[in-house]
Formats: C-alpha cells, structure tokens, sequence
C-alpha cells in the first residue's frame, strides 16, 4: 500500500495525542514516518531487542504477547505498540506479530523522543510516570525531616536538673534530650520540670533521669508533618523525638508547625482524642466523604490521602479502646489491637469496613475471657457506629477466633504455613497485613519477625500464596476494551478496587514475603522490594506507575461521587472516562498483567 504524507497526517489527526498536536509539529514528523507491509504471523519484532521506533496499527490486527508469551492485547487501527520499550532504555519488553496481513506505521525513534520534548500533549500521552504534582507545601506533603530542628539540645542521663533547666532557659527552649552516646535515652519539658520538680519538692541536684519521660513517641524523618500534628492532638503533647535506629536526629515542637496551615484531618483526629462516646465521633468520622472530595481537588497523591483518611480511623480505634479500659477498668495483662485490611495498609477511602483483631499475653487465663470478650464487642461495635461497619466475614476482634493468647496465633500462623489450603491462603494473605494500633507493640514483633522467616524459607506455601495472588486478573478486553462487568448492578461497569488495585495489593505482598519485608503499605513494599533487590527497577516502576494511576483513579472516582452527592463506591463506568484516560487506565493494567505473569512464571524476583 503507497500512502502519502497527506493522507498519514489526515489519519494522525484524527487519533489522539496527534490531535492536539500543533500542524508545525505533527507534519515534520508524519514525513519521517515509514510504512511496513506486514505478512500473516510474521513478527514485526521479537522480545528484548531494540527497537526501531513506535508502531501505529494502519489497518489489520497485530498481537502482543509478554515475556512469557502471553497474549496481552489484539490491536486494531488507530492502536499503537512499543512506546513502553522506548520509554525504557529503547529495549522492547514485549513482542508483536500480525494475525493478518496489515499495515503499520514505524515512526522513528529518535522522532519519537524529540516528539516527548516538543509537544506537551505527546508527552503526557505516552510518559505515564506518575510524579508528585507540585502545589503549595502544606503538612500533608511536608516530611518531618523538613519541619525539625536538627540540633536538639541534649544533655546525659545523670546531668542534674538545675543544670539541665539552666541549658533550656540559655537556649529558649521547652525541651531537652537526654542521650548516651549515640543512643536517644528520653525527654524532659518544662512541664515535666515543673510538675516533677517544682511540684513534688524535688532536690536540685537530682539527676534528669529521674524526671525525664524514657521511651517517648517518635517519629522517623520519613514520617509526614501530619504525623506529627495528629500524634501532638491526639496524644496532647507538644515535642516529639525524631529518631532513625535508635539514634536522635531531631525534635519537632508546636512551635515548627507554626507556619503551616493544619490540614482539616487534623482537627478531625483531635475530636476524636476529645470525643466522650462512639456517638460523638460519629459526628467526625461522617465528614471523612468531603475530606477525601478536598484532598483529591487539592492534588494530593493518592498514598498522602489514603494515610490521612487512615489516620482518622486509627484516632477512632484507640480512643475507643481508652474508652473502653476506662469503663471496664485495667486489663488484666497486656494486649494489642491489630488491624488488617485496607486499615492495616493504610489504604482506606472513602469506603471502608473494618478488620481487625487482638493479640492478648500468654499469661492470659480463662478468668480473663470475659474482660476482652467486652473489650472488643465495645470497641467494634463503636466502630459500625463511626461507619466502619462490621466485616461481612466477620474477620474482627469479637469473634473468638481472632482474640486469642500469642500461643494460639503462633499455632494459627505455623499451621497456615504448613497446610497451605485455601482457607489458609486467604487467612494468611489478610495477616501478613496487620498493623499494631494500641496496646503492647512488643507482642507483634518477635511474631512478625518469625512468621516472615518461616514463610519465605517454605517453598511450597509461597507457591501457594503466589497462587492466590494471580486470582484477581485486571479487567482486560483483547480488542483494545475492558472486560466490564456483564450481569447485576454494576453492569457494564469495572470494579477499580478488586480487579485494579487488589492485584497490585497481591503482588506487593508476595514481594515482601519473599524478601522478608515488614512493611505492610504497597506502596512502601514495592519501594523496599526494589530497594533490596527483590524487584527489578525497571519493572517495579513501571508496576509502582500503574499502581499509581489505578488508584488515582478511583479516588478521583469517588471524589467525583461526593460531589455529586451519591456514597463513594468502586465501580466505574469506562466511558466516564476520556480517550486518554482510558488508554491510560488500560496501559496500566497492562503492566500488571505483565507483572502477574511474570510472577506466574516464577519470576517474581526479577520483576
């Protein structure tokens, strides 16, 4: 077939991003283009060599097939192919052979590239990294290591607290550190010098040991500046310790976050520290719907917005359980509270229930029962009231199997690894995302740490869990579409949330099972997998950008939900969404289809 350059710029025009391209651009670039006749099943190129350019279907019907010769898509006219392996050091990540014969248009690499500089619509188009949008700083994008003093006053652990006082009222500061070398030992404020001191009538001479308060919250400098002003409302401290394995590196006081504007989230968390009945914090909790619409308009990313939205019901959790001693009096030995789910990854929108469950010590006896039996029917129960409603499977902490002595999880989790049945798998994939909340955190540790290293040293309970992994499939039409829902009501609709960010959920987890990760965030699991090699950057990003795009997706999805008045949910229908944004959508779950299989082939290591 002979085209002319008319005739390509007439057919360009008509395909996005090409329309939105100015003709001085695009007409330079339709004359470097070359035209390829193509043979049934002949291979336009196979996999992991370079490629000459980007291809766009003319006419005919052209396959790709991954890695592990998979059939991702069957392309049509107008469809293009081999952008992702010029995007990725010019290597092609798939291969592509026609099923019948056809036509395509080759446009030459080095066009293709001075085409991502010269035109912004082309840019966006066919770079799909998803970078940090860049607004006004504010504490919801703000990490701690920007916000502390670096150089905390300090003194050690026998300085006596006239000398210690004398050093704060030198410095014009409220606080003092007190260290051991490089190890961070506790923290003394004026408050303290004042109560302890003051107050009790103590000796000048006594050492600040005495009246420091030892192992006090602190945050990482990875931490946000949310983190800091949530912990202060909810914990009604003004100081907090910024340390990184063991070691002092800053302090954030009230005094930083002066010049920020609070985020809204955390005026809601300070409610619920105040609040005096679940009722009460209902009344918060119901403006979680708005937050999210106000986040997501503010261009906040989508794992600043799922902690923020998190945060909420973590401050919900633990005043419940304050409540709850207070009303029942002490436990009787320690205990932890846990959450799973989307809670426990810190992943919550606007439309959560709740999951969660309680590890109580070992000195636990039958005496016992009934006091954590109504520790945590109150607690959950406040929970539905605050909107999280009860778990459809019952997956909660009033449900004797999930309120047990650390012996009895130790049995659940060894027996899980060493029969790994369905139910096994299910359980085990729902565990591996628990996250402490209140209580004894020392009861999770040893367990997490010995749970990983027995997982991922057992070969055969890893295959299954992998498995498991690759039951929820992205919602992929061969003929360039979505596989839609076919029946119900959500017909004609894909579910963002089961079919879209669960699989990239999946994958994650099976990374940090098997390398040992402790990270229950996805986010977090697949920048730690690729940080220790358990993940090829390459892929890991690409994966990291379609997990990226999914779930900004569905944010911008409910957002849009809110103001229009109707409850968040995740079913979207895919011709809400532009050109664009569906070739987006549908690229990224490409990538995690490539990503399953990859995994599925026993790749999962390298990505």
């Amino acid at each position: 077939m002979t085209l002319s350059p008319d005739a390509i710029l007439q057919f360009l025009s008509a395909i996005h991003p090409y329309d939105s391209m100015e003709q001085d651009v695009l007409r330079p670039l339709v004359e470097t283009i070359e035209i390829r006749q193509v043979a049934k099943a002949e291979q336009i190129y196979p996999l992991s060599t370079p490629l000459d350019g980007m291809f766009i279907v003319y006419e005919g019907e052209i396959e790709v097939r991954d890695e592990n010769d998979s059939l991702i898509s069957l392309l049509g006219p107008r469809n293009s192919f081999g952008e992702r392996g010029l995007l990725r050091d010019g290597i092609s990540l798939t291969s592509a052979c026609a099923t019948r014969p056809s036509t395509v248009l080759l446009l030459p690499a080095k066009q293709f590239h001075q085409a991502l500089r010269n035109s912004p619509a082309f840019r966006r188009f066919f770079d799909r990294n998803r970078t940090q949008r860049i607004g006004k700083p504010d504490l919801a994008t703000t990490r701690v290591e920007e916000l502390m003093t670096r150089s905390p006053l300090t003194c050690s652990p026998e300085t006596d607290v006239q000398t210690a006082a004398r050093q704060m009222r030198d410095a014009h500061v409220s606080s003092i550190c007190i260290t051991r070398g490089d190890s961070f030992q506790g923290i003394a404020t004026i408050r303290d010098m004042s109560g302890k001191v003051v107050g009790d009538g103590l000796p000048f001479d006594t050492p600040i040991l005495n009246v420091m308060r030892s192992d006090p919250i602190s945050l990482p400098p990875s931490a946000i500046g949310s983190d800091v002003l949530h912990t202060m409302m909810e914990r009604r401290i003004g100081h907090i310790p910024v340390t990184q394995a063991g070691r002092l590196v800053g302090i954030v006081t009230q005094t930083d976050l002066t010049r920020f504007q609070a985020v809204s989230t955390a005026d809601m968390v300070s409610d619920i520290a105040h609040a005096d009945a679940a009722e009460d914090m209902a009344k918060v909790t119901a403006r979680i719907p708005q937050l999210l619409a106000q986040l997501v308009a503010s261009g906040s990313r989508h794992e600043v917005i799922t902690r923020l939205i998190t945060d909420v019901a973590d401050a919900a959790t633990r005043r419940l359980l304050t409540l709850a001693e207070a009303e029942l009096g002490a436990p009787p030995v320690p205990y932890l509270w846990l959450a799973c789910g989307s809670q426990g990854r810190q992943e919550q929108t606007g439309t959560s229930d709740q999951d969660n469950c309680l590890f109580i010590d070992d000195a636990m006896t039958e005496a016992h029962a009934p006091y954590f039996e109504a520790l945590a029917k109150y607690v959950c129960d406040g929970l539905n009231i605050c909107g999280y409603v009860y778990c459809p499977g019952d997956m909660m902490a009033s449900n004797p199997r999930w309120r047990q002595p650390m012996r009895v999880w130790r049995d659940y989790f060894n027996g899980w690894i060493n029969t790994p049945n369905p139910e096994a798998q299910m359980l085990a994939s729902v565990m591996f995302d628990l996250r402490p909340i209140g209580g004894a955190s020392h009861l999770f540790d040893d367990l997490q740490n010995e749970t990983l290293r027995k997982a991922s040293a057992n070969s055969i309970f890893v295959a299954h869990m992998v498995s498991n992994s690759l039951k929820h499939t992205p919602p992929l039409g061969l003929l360039r579409g979505f596989a839609t829902i076919r029946s119900g009501e959500n017909k004609n609709h894909i579910d963002l949330k089961l079919n879209g960010v669960v699989p990239v959920v999946d994958l994650a987890r099976i990374y940090a099972l098997q390398a040992q990760l402790t990270q229950a965030n996805t986010a977090a699991r697949l920048e730690a997998a690729i940080a220790v090699g358990a993940l090829s950057r390459s892929g890991g990003q690409d994966l990291r950008d379609a997990y990226d795009l999914i779930a900004e997706t569905r944010l911008e999805h409910q957002a849009a939900q809110v103001r229009a008045g109707v409850a968040p949910d995740n079913f979207l229908r895919p011709s809400d969404l532009s050109d664009f944004e569906r070739s987006q959508v549908r690229d990224a779950f490409v990538v995690i289809k490539s990503m399953q299989s990859a995994l599925g082939h026993g790749r999962g290591m390298l990505g």
